[in-house]
């Protein structure tokens, strides 16, 4: 199926204007599209599916998958017969691939996920057509046209301070932007791992109109502004990857004298919501469904907080994503948000940052995010699963579990020296970090956190 932009623009204006049934019977239409092609082009879902019935219009009749289930299966998972699992890794670990498309026609993006199995995502045209056209669904519920003047006069600069060096998401879609030659000067990309003075200075040099931040890094930059070492002046100010405390979003807000607006999405699914000025989060139910269950994957009624979360993408045929766990606890309003905005409206908790605070030989406090730490050893050749424990002020205590074959005390060099190193570029260099004798450990509710904070 291929749509143009406008007409997929047009599409969801529509949708929204018309309201919940709307995009209910879109919904509904695009679930069973979606399904049957599957079935057609996916070994892997011709095998699962082959009992049910001809047209799926309802989720709840399919069964849940999941990245460690799915990830096994990847050549059979895949639609496009000419995509292989190996090819695709051999594609990843070029770092001077990042942003380019894989066959010339596939955005490919890399995540570990909260359950310790690493993940390899493709979205194609189609995908991509509709993760744009929802963007600016977005960015038309949060602007306003005093918002786009101040974007305009700071020359629509947008600061994307991410993980970098990696097939991440956000380092993809940061490189694929600074190709475009009109585009290139108005992006700046700044490595989530930067030591904070050289951040700071790097992005006085800037001056963003947008800046677009982790969570975590975005609190850490506010209070960088309200110390007076840093002084930007964005119009908006865009958050991604984490959750905060609720004070910290009109800390963030009043530091920069700006609009802070989030989202919550996945590799699987980069277009999944957007927030509102109330903070909640809007599901774009018209190309995603977001169903949250309990442990046996049963539906959690509205204004229940939920087990996990299971997610169908709509628009990615390539390789589809259907009743896939999310790993994260929701919980969906149960009356409409006074915002007026006619998508359903969610809470999420499963993706809170903590940062992890040290301090320096003199006394100061240094903050790190669980994101800096975790890049460092999360593309090391060896390493299968790792866990960073913060066990005292000044100690880290590191789970790793190397891969089948690998010299596990050849890995723990180089996961010590990664490590000692991030902690040295922060003025750390006093904090001990120990090697742990038991493997990486998931929580009780089965989720995985690859980096455990100080209690």
């Amino acid at each position: 199926m291929s749509e143009s932009r406008f007409s997929v623009l047009r599409d969801i204006r529509a949708a929204h204007k018309q309201g919940p049934e709307a995009i209910a019977r879109r919904q509904r239409d695009r679930l069973a599209d979606i399904v049957t092609y599957a079935r057609a082009h996916s070994p892997y879902y011709r095998e699962h599916y082959d009992t049910l019935p001809e047209r799926i219009i309802d989720p709840t009749l399919l069964p849940a998958t999941s990245k460690t289930e799915l990830m096994p299966r990847f050549d059979d998972w895949i639609t496009d017969p000419s995509v292989t699992l190996a090819a695709v890794q051999a594609f990843v670990e070029d770092p001077a691939l990042i942003g380019e498309k894989f066959l010339d026609r596939y955005t490919v993006t890399t995540t570990s996920g909260t359950t310790g199995t690493p993940g390899i995502f493709l979205a194609d045209r189609h995908a991509l057509t509709i993760t744009t056209a929802l963007s600016t669904r977005m960015l038309g519920s949060w602007l306003t046209a005093k918002d786009v003047a101040r974007i305009v006069a700071r020359r629509g600069r947008i600061a994307m301070v991410i993980a970098t060096g990696g097939h991440f998401a956000s380092a993809t879609a940061g490189a694929a932007l600074r190709k475009n030659r009109l585009r290139r000067n108005r992006i700046g990309v700044f490595g989530v791992h930067t030591p904070m003075p050289e951040l700071v200075a790097a992005l006085n040099d800037f001056r963003p109109a947008i800046l677009a931040p982790y969570a975590s890094m975005g609190a850490l930059l506010a209070t960088e502004q309200q110390a007076g070492r840093l002084h930007i002046d964005p119009a908006l100010v865009v958050l991604s990857a984490e959750g905060l405390a609720i004070g910290e979003y009109d800390r963030i807000s009043a530091a920069f004298d700006a609009k802070v607006r989030q989202g919550y999405a996945a590799n699987e699914c980069p277009f999944l919501s957007y927030s509102c000025r109330h903070g909640w989060l809007h599901v774009n139910n018209d190309w995603a469904i977001l169903e949250p269950v309990d442990a046996d994957h049963q539906p959690v009624p509205p204004g229940q907080r939920s087990h996990t979360a299971l997610l169908t993408n709509l628009a990615n045929r390539t390789q589809p994503i259907l009743r896939y766990d999310l790993g994260d606890s929701v919980l969906v309003r149960p009356d409409p948000c006074p915002c007026g905005d006619p998508l359903p409206a969610i809470q999420v908790q499963g993706r809170t940052a903590d940062l992890l605070t040290f301090p320096t030989r003199s006394g100061e406090p240094v903050s790190i995010t669980p994101l800096a730490l975790s890049l460092a050893l999360e593309h090391l050749p060896g390493v299968e699963l790792f866990q960073i424990v913060h066990t005292t002020p000044t100690a880290l205590s590191i789970r790793v579990q190397p891969t089948p074959g690998a010299d596990p005390e050849r890995i723990w060099q180089t996961v010590h020296a990664e490590i000692t190193r991030l902690l040295a570029n922060h003025k750390l260099d006093h904090v001990t970090v120990t090697r742990a004798t038991e493997r990486p450990q998931q929580t009780s509710g089965g989720k995985f956190r690859a980096v455990i904070p100080l209690t």
